[in-house]
């Protein structure tokens, strides 16, 4: 019978030899995948990310998960330190033996580069606790700094990224200029995309003043003015819970390039909120709800979509904005009659009250006309009016059918202004093909309608409240003009079967927990009669209502008061969803 000492080295044999068979597995995955299983190599770490003068912390207790690297042995073992080689055996099965004699052993030897430690004296023990399954280890420990230091989940990847960031620190010196800069980028090479903006950005500085500008300057308002708006906005989403594998300068040069790939489509300049909250929906869907969705759509006729759900725009402002302003973004579709005009100008007065701007959209038949005089004449004459009023606006050519073009870029805007000069028809079959009552449906924004493109004062606003989904994503829009416009608000409330005058109990509730004064006016019978009349005693220059209430087909067979508004009214009338 074998003495316990033979026992033991046994043993010990036969675990270097699990251990080996543990690093060829880890070896072969590796190569399958394409992520490294290899240990860092200190002095290259040292060479490229230039560390200072050492300075020792004495022996304390470290994570094994945490030690990266070796300084000699980093070919001998893989990632969590199994061995690669069988001329191992005897020095790995000494230290196993020795651990199981309970001699105990010494503390190892490291480096420490940020949260990362290099082993400098004790590898075998580091492999023979992690074949234990131990979490911690006992190591002298002397610290190194680093400008760029290294997370304790440091690969060959990070060093490569580590040490870009570090040229980006020498040729920017924004981590000496601003405290707590963290631009750390799992994308290493897109720290030359960061370079060219902050070089862009010195540029247009210097354009403003006419005169060149620092680089240390230019810099910092890069960081402060472009950089970091976009981080809060990350931020305040918790945009990083759907991307958990990256940084927040990850996501900002996700959001550069999709903000650019936006721009190049649609034409307009955009803001970070408009690509933070695409690249959040485009994470979040599903490819199989996508083709659903497109197969739906390419089914359903022109006008009996269902739209957006009522309150997706509000959750949306919720989200990036905080109600902060509404309507920042004005999409104002021109076709270059003299209504438009009127209409283009009733937009800049909404955009200079919201320091918003103008999204202007003239849509063609083809790609011939956009090259057109008139459409020169249109752009010209839109630019002109947007640059009197002090207004920002840029005005884009499209191709498509109007209705459908209008509704498919108004994702992009907080708010559609139209004119409205082709009243919608009694007659249902007119209805079936009407593009207005599609864009009205389907709008995902609210939609500003202007009579023959006349606009108002809008000093005193009337809301049809009664109490359905709808019509409450009315009563915010009401509530925010009456607190952000100081706009005068009466709201109707028209007793039906399927409106009681609870809803107007409702309504005070909500504006009372704004601190929001209104008039209240209870009517009974016809719900557009009541609305119109109502509008006409009351002296007010503004309609907010909510959208369709019937299901598209109902509509079309039934009609509806919007319809009846749109037939009869001469004001303004501001459609939410």
């Amino acid at each position: 019978m074998n003495d316990p000492e033979t026992l033991r080295h046994e043993v010990a044999v036969r675990d270097f030899k699990r251990a080996r068979r543990e690093a060829s597995m880890q070896q072969l995955m590796a190569r399958i995948t394409g992520k490294s299983a290899d240990l860092l190599a200190y002095n290259e770490v040292c060479d490229r990310l230039k560390v200072s003068d050492p300075v020792d912390l004495g022996v304390q207790e470290i994570p094994l998960d945490a030690i990266v690297g070796s300084v000699g042995r980093y070919k001998d073992f893989t990632r969590s330190f199994m061995p690669k080689k069988d001329q191992d055996e005897t020095r790995w099965v000494g230290v196993k033996t020795a651990v199981n004699d309970m001699v105990g052993i010494p503390p190892i030897d490291v480096y420490k580069v940020g949260e990362a430690y290099f082993v400098n004296d004790g590898n075998h023990r580091v492999s023979v606790a992690r074949q234990l399954g131990g979490e911690t280890i006992a190591a002298h420990v002397v610290e190194v700094i680093s400008r760029v230091p290294l997370t304790e989940n440091a690969d060959p990847d990070e060093l490569i990224c580590q040490e870009r960031y570090l040229d980006f620190l020498e040729k920017t010196n924004l981590d000496k200029l601003r405290n707590d800069v963290d631009l750390s980028m799992t994308f290493a090479g897109h720290y030359r995309n960061l370079l060219d903006q902050i070089e862009a950005h010195q540029k247009r500085m210097a354009e403003r003043r006419g005169e060149p500008v620092p680089k240390a300057q230019a810099v910092v308002a890069w960081y402060d003015d472009v950089y970091m708006p976009v981080i809060r906005i990350v931020r305040e989403q918790g945009i990083l819970h759907n991307f958990p594998e990256r940084t927040e300068a990850d996501m900002y040069v996700l959001l550069s390039e999709r903000r650019e790939q936006l721009e190049d489509v649609l034409g307009w300049s955009l803001d970070a909120e408009t690509a933070v909250t695409d690249l959040v929906k485009r994470s979040q869907s599903r490819r199989g709800a996508e083709v659903g969705s497109r197969l739906r759509e390419a089914m359903t006729p022109l006008g009996l979509d269902d739209g957006p759900e009522p309150g997706e725009w509000r959750r949306h402002m919720v989200a990036v904005r905080n109600y902060e302003r509404l309507f920042k973004k004005i999409l104002v579709p021109v076709q270059g009659i003299p209504e438009d005009w009127r209409m283009v100008q009733a937009a800049l007065d909404v955009a200079r009250r919201e320091k918003g701007r103008l999204m202007g959209l003239h849509i063609v038949a083809d790609e011939v006309q956009k090259e057109s005089a008139a459409v020169s004449r249109i752009k010209h004459i839109f630019d002109e009016r947007c640059q009197n009023a002090g207004v920002r606006g840029e005005l884009v050519v499209a191709t498509g059918i109007v209705a459908r073009t209008i509704t498919e870029r108004a994702a992009w805007a907080d708010l559609v202004t139209v004119n409205l000069m082709h009243r919608p028809s009694k007659k249902t079959l007119r209805r079936l093909g009407s593009g207005f009552n599609m864009l009205i449906q389907r709008s995902p924004r609210p939609v500003l309608v202007l009579p023959e493109g006349r606009g108002s004062s809008m000093k005193h606003a009337l809301l049809a409240y009664d109490g359905s989904p709808k019509a409450s994503e009315a009563l915010f829009v009401a509530a925010y003009l009456a607190v952000r416009w100081k706009m005068q608000l009466t709201i109707i409330t028209v007793e039906t079967k399927y409106t009681s005058s609870e809803s107007v109990l409702m309504a005070q509730e909500y504006l009372q927990e704004y601190e929001v004064e209104a008039g209240f006016v209870l009517r009974q019978g016809n719900i557009g009669e009541a609305v119109l009349e109502t509008a006409v005693l009351s002296n007010c220059d503004l309609i907010i209502m909510g959208g369709f209430g019937y299901r598209p087909v109902s509509h079309l067979v039934l009609g509806s008061t919007v319809d009846l508004m749109l037939r009869e009214c001469d004001q303004p009338m501001l459609i939410c969803r």
